[in-house]
C-alpha cells in the first residue's frame, strides 16, 4: 500500500472532503491522486457513481465535532504545522481542531487515558505501552516519523556504520529506545563487542563532547544534528541510522520514531473525523516535505525549533511520513519486536495485537 502522503498533494477543503466521505477512503485517494499541490489552533461503500456519492454527501453533511490533538515537541510534530495553520480557519474543515504540543510524552499519555485527548502523536513504543495500559483502548492510525538518529563526528575516517568498530560512541537514552536501537544495529553489523557506548544525560552534552574532541563520535537526534553541524563546520553526519536499520532489519521493518494514535471510543463514534484528520495530516506532511523553507516559520511559531534556518535544514532529514495500512503494520511491528526483545517493558510488557493497527472502514 502506498503511503497517503505520496498520493495527496493538497489539503482537503470542506467540499472536497464531503465528496470523499461519500466515496470512501479508496475512492478519495484515487480522486485526489492527480491533484497538485502557537501550540494551539482551532480549528467502503462503492455503490453508485462518484457524482451521486458526492451529491448524497452534500445533502447529508457529517455532524461537526471538536477533535483534541496533542503532539510531542520535535520531529513528531513538524509534519503537522501546515495542517495546524489551515485549521485556524474554522470553515476549512468539517470538524474543528485544537492542537497542543508538549515537551514530554508523560504529559500526554495520562490525558489520553482520561479521555481529554482524542488523537495523539507520540513515540512508537509509548503507543504500545498506552495500548497495553488502556487494555486496547487506543489504536495506531499512522506512522508520522521514521528514524531521526545519525552518527555525528569530526573524524573523516568514519564513513559507514561499520567504521564504528573499536570506537567509543557518545549518546543519550540509556535504558530506553536509543540504547536498544544501537545495540540491535551493532549486533546486526557484527561489531557490538568492539564498540563502547557512553551515555550522557542530554544531547547538548554529546554536542559539547564532539566540539571538544575532533575524533569523538556521537549519535544525535534531529534537530540536534542539524544544529550541531550549523555551529561547527568541522562536524559531519556521515551515517543515518534509518538507512542502517533498512540494511540489517527484516523486510518491511523500519526504524520508527513517532506514530499517531486515536482513542478507540472516539474513532468508533466519529469515524469520518478520523478520516478527515488522517487526510489532512498526510497532505500537511507532503506540504512540509515539499517546501521546507515555507514550513520553517510555522515550525518556529509552533515552538518546535527556535531557528528557521535550522528548521529548514533539518526537515529533509527528519523522515516525515504518513504510513498507513499494511505498510504501517509491517514497519511498526518489526520495530516494536526489536524493542520487545531488548526489554519487554519498553513496549508495555507484551506486543500489541492486530487491533492495535487501525483500519478505517467506510
Amino acid at each position: 500500500m502506498k503511503r497517503i502522503s505520496e498520493q495527496l498533494r493538497i489539503p482537503m477543503g470542506r467540499r472536497t472532503f464531503l465528496a470523499a466521505a461519500g466515496m470512501g477512503v479508496t475512492g478519495a485517494v484515487a480522486a485526489l491522486a492527480g491533484c497538485s499541490d502557537s501550540t494551539a489552533g482551532a480549528g467502503s461503500t462503492s455503490a453508485g457513481s462518484s457524482a451521486s456519492a458526492a451529491g448524497s454527501a452534500e445533502e447529508e453533511p457529517v455532524e461537526s465535532v471538536e477533535v483534541r490533538v496533542a503532539s510531542l515537541s520535535g520531529p513528531t510534530s513538524i509534519g503537522l504545522v501546515s495542517f495546524m495553520e489551515l485549521a485556524k480557519d474554522a470553515e476549512r474543515y468539517d470538524n474543528t481542531y485544537t492542537f497542543n504540543i508538549y515537551k514530554a510524552a508523560d504529559e500526554i499519555l495520562p490525558q489520553v487515558i482520561k479521555g481529554d485527548i482524542d488523537i495523539a502523536l507520540i513515540p512508537a513504543n509509548a503507543a504500545s505501552v498506552l495500548y497495553n495500559k488502556t487494555e486496547q483502548g487506543i489504536a495506531c492510525i499512522d506512522i508520522n516519523t521514521l528514524g531521526v538518529l545519525s552518527v555525528v563526528t569530526g573524524d573523516a575516517s568514519i564513513a559507514s556504520f561499520e567504521d564504528l568498530a573499536g570506537r567509543t560512541v557518545y549518546l543519550t537514552g540509556k535504558g530506553t529506545t536509543p540504547e536498544y536501537t544501537m545495540n540491535y544495529l551493532l549486533n546486526a553489523a557484527g561489531i557490538a563487542d568492539s564498540v563502547t557506548l557512553e551515555f550522557k544525560s542530554e544531547a547538548t552534552e554529546v554536542v559539547s563532547t564532539l566540539a571538544a574532541d575532533a575524533s569523538a563520535v556521537g549519535v544525535l537526534p534531529q534537530p540536534f544534528v542539524t544544529a550541531a553541524l550549523a555551529k561547527n563546520d568541522a562536524l559531519s553526519a556521515p551515517v543515518d541510522l534509518t538507512d542502517v536499520w533498512a540494511q540489517y532489519a527484516d523486510e518491511g521493518s523500519q526504524m520508527v520514531t513517532g506514530v499517531t494514535v486515536v482513542r478507540r471510543e472516539f474513532a468508533e463514534a466519529h469515524e469520518q473525523a478520523v478520516v478527515e484528520f488522517l487526510t489532512a495530516q498526510a497532505a500537511s506532511v507532503a506540504t512540509v516535505n515539499d517546501d521546507p523553507a515555507a514550513a520553517a516559520p510555522l515550525v518556529v511559531e509552533a515552538g518546535i525549533i527556535e531557528s528557521e534556518a535550522v528548521a529548514e535544514a533539518a526537515i529533509p532529514n527528519c523522515h516525515l511520513v504518513c504510513l498507513t495500512g499494511e505498510e504501517m503494520k509491517d514497519a511498526l511491528s518489526g520495530y516494536l519486536e526489536v524493542l520487545h526483545a531488548a526489554n519487554p517493558e519498553a513496549v508495555g510488557g507484551t506486543m500489541p495485537e492486530d487491533n492495535f493497527y487501525f483500519s478505517i472502514d467506510v
